[in-house]
């Protein structure tokens, strides 16, 4: 994929359009929602926009991958995360500018209920209860090494302990649930009724309700994770002033309420909601050990 791409943007100089002012964005940001604010930002301000998406099962990892083996010789000249984790490791790693970082919007993680078969009373009334054997088989949640699940799951980690948080990895592995390639997978099983309940990210409680799924969030908190928008500003872009028309447009309040709109974010601004509260450094600096644990519970 990235060598046609490059191909594409050589083919482009070769046939005169070297003029043409473009900005190169990798972006996890679901492609239906993203689309609508790249053509905005084209009428705006004359910039053309190249995006870069990356799968649902792989959900901004694949991209953050990518960004650390291109940094000698960066293609990429914004990179939109729909979570804030991989963000803060790419930042980490002196990948984006000195004040090249920002948040904007928010989702949720939340548990999902098959309300025809499960009233939200009967549903679990918190993530340690999905270890239990009435739960057995009847939990759907993508893999944790990817995604917003990967960012929750090192957050509970932090909250909890390490201890604790093993001991609950290993009795939800044990537990059998549906482990799939994305959120919108779990909301799909769990309107199906093959799951009774999921853990996902709120944008996919939405679409789900928006194709008439029998479907509803849990409440939120102490144990939800709150999940802004990051964007990046990328160190050396081949396109600097493009890249940060783009980078300044992406938060604007416009665009938040754009993708509000769409149910793509559930607000603007992320203040005073109850959820798990991070340490980011510390996060970071126990991240490889809390992804080993990870693989040895789930990849098996």
């Amino acid at each position: 994929m990235l060598a046609l791409f490059t191909g594409l943007m050589l083919a482009a100089c070769l046939t005169g359009c070297v003029k043409e002012k473009v900005v190169v964005v990798y972006t996890a940001q679901d492609q239906v929602y993203a689309e609508p604010v790249f053509a905005e930002f084209t009428r705006q301000s004359g910039v053309r926009v190249l995006p870069l998406f990356d799968s649902e099962a792989v959900k901004t990892v694949g991209l953050a991958n990518r960004l650390m083996a291109e940094q000698a010789h960066p293609n990429c000249d914004v990179f939109w995360g729909n979570e804030e984790l991989r963000a803060r490791q790419l930042a980490a790693k002196g990948l984006f500018q000195s004040n090249g970082v920002a948040l904007f919007g928010y989702r949720t993680r939340r548990l999902v209920v098959n309300t025809n078969r499960l009233a939200m009373a009967e549903a679990p009334g918190s993530l340690a209860e999905l270890t239990n054997a009435v739960w057995r088989g009847k939990v759907a949640l993508s893999s944790p090494m990817f995604g917003t699940t990967s960012t929750h799951f090192l957050a509970l980690r932090q909250h909890w302990g390490p201890e604790r948080w093993q001991a609950w990895c290993q009795a939800l592995q044990a537990n059998q649930p549906f482990v799939v390639d994305g959120n919108s997978v779990v909301v799909k099983l769990v309107g199906r009724g093959e799951a009774l309940v999921g853990l996902t990210d709120s944008d996919d409680i939405a679409a789900g309700q928006r194709e008439g799924l029998p479907i509803a969030a849990g409440p939120m908190d102490s144990e939800t994770l709150v999940i802004p928008n990051a964007v990046g500003l990328t160190q050396g872009a081949p396109h600097p002033a493009e890249a940060r028309q783009l980078f300044d447009y992406l938060q604007r309040e416009e665009v938040a309420l754009s993708l509000i709109q769409v149910h793509a974010l559930e607000g603007a601004r992320a203040t005073g909601l109850p959820g798990i509260t991070v340490d980011w450094q510390l996060l970071l600096r126990e991240m490889e050990t809390s992804e080993t644990a990870l693989r040895k519970i789930f990849l098996r």
